[in-house]
């Protein structure tokens, strides 16, 4: 059986403001051509299909289309699961009738003890889920964390093994990255509890979703796939993509696939003069997602306006070695000769260390625009 096992779409996420939308489209379909070029026969999508548990109707017009391709046009069985990003009332709607198009979307534990049998391989598709949830189910009020609700969850579902069959597992929850050593410390993301990897070794290959990096966790037979897009200045050297997976009964092999970001996340540093000149910006992409550190210590007036003029896409400005002062006139000279929304600009800019965001640039405007028209009327 050979599979693309991805995750984490956030399908309508924004990045300090700006809509992904577009970069979401282009990845789907770099992601589809690999499912081709790769002969795969199914693909996995290991939750987080949404950002919101209320995506916004443009998120679901672009998800439709992609499941559309991908299902109905392309014939790819897809094997899905809710994330925690997810809701699992709204997506379910429609499971019934999904599946009769190989469309297999579980949201509910229960569903993960019915496997998806595929050539020679069992899929347990097991959506996020909290501890209370396998607590009912299994009526075992001792059930109070993801450890212990996912022993009792794996222990269910190696009972409907089938021996001449490959195993495989599609989930979506903080693994325990516990490499064997003198000192093995229990790995905590957010506060959450982890599940121990040995746990996982029943299966032949886990595919999972959460974490967006792909060498988040290196385990023999389980992956991250992480995200397709980078979602923040953090991810900004991490290389994007998919796993292509081969298992047979006892044995798993899976190479990464990459993609090209269709607008970038980078960081560039240099003074306000150097970075402002043709011969700098005309040697870089100004349409991706930059994050300038400026080495300048004077005040730069009208700042973001100059850069924004340039860069359309600025997700932060960062003073590497601080603001020299300048004296109170001084300053009250300079701020005097801004504009409204510069001012406002640049203030958030110097107390905060981010732009202001699409969003919030049409809010500043508009409710200026309405104090300068109460202003005209009195």
């Amino acid at each position: 059986m050979r599979f693309l096992h991805t995750a984490d779409w956030h399908i309508g996420k924004k990045l300090h403001g700006y809509d992904l939308l577009e970069e979401q489209k282009a990845a789907f379909e770099q992601i589809l051509a690999i499912a081709k070029a790769e002969k795969v026969e199914a693909i996995v999508v290991a939750g987080d299909l949404y950002d919101r548990s209320v995506p916004a109707v443009e998120a679901i017009e672009v998800f439709n289309q992609m499941i559309i391709k991908m299902n109905l046009q392309e014939k790819y069985p897809v094997l899905a699961i809710s994330g925690n990003h997810d809701s699992s009332v709204r997506l379910e709607t429609g499971g019934p009738w999904f599946a009769q198009s190989n469309f297999h979307l579980n949201t509910q534990l229960i569903q993960a003890f019915q496997p998806i049998e595929m050539n020679n391989t069992q899929f347990f598709l097991l959506p996020y889920f909290e501890p209370i949830s396998a607590r009912i189910y299994f009526e075992n009020e001792a059930i109070r964390t993801i450890e212990q609700a996912m022993k009792a969850v794996i222990n269910e579902m190696t009972k409907q093994f089938k021996p001449d069959m490959a195993h495989v597992l599609v989930s979506h929850f903080f693994v325990a990255g516990s490499e064997k050593s003198d000192s093995e410390t229990k790995l905590m993301v957010g506060g959450l509890d982890t599940v121990p990897v040995s746990l996982l070794e029943v299966f032949d290959y886990t595919a999972l979703g959460h974490l967006h990096g792909k060498n988040a966790l290196q385990a023999p037979k389980a992956r991250y796939s992480g995200s397709p897009l980078k979602f923040s200045l953090s991810e900004k050297n991490q290389q994007k993509g998919v796993f292509i997976v081969d298992v047979t009964p006892g044995h798993t092999e899976f190479t990464f696939k990459e993609l090209t970001p269709f607008r970038d996340i980078v960081q560039i540093e240099g003074a306000f003069k150097e970075i402002t000149a043709p011969a700098f910006y005309e040697s870089i992409n100004r349409e991706d997602y930059l994050h300038i550190q400026l080495t300048d210590r004077a005040i730069i007036p009208n700042m973001m306006n100059q850069l924004r003029q340039i860069y359309p896409r600025i997700i932060g400005v960062e003073r590497l070695f601080g603001r020299e002062t300048k004296s109170q006139g001084e300053a009250r000279q300079t701020l005097k000769t801004l504009e409204p929304v510069a001012l406002v600009d640049q203030f958030f800019t110097e107390v905060t260390g981010e732009v202001l965001s699409v969003q919030q640039q049409s809010w500043l405007k508009e409710h200026l625009a309405a104090i300068h028209q109460e202003e005209r009327g009195k």
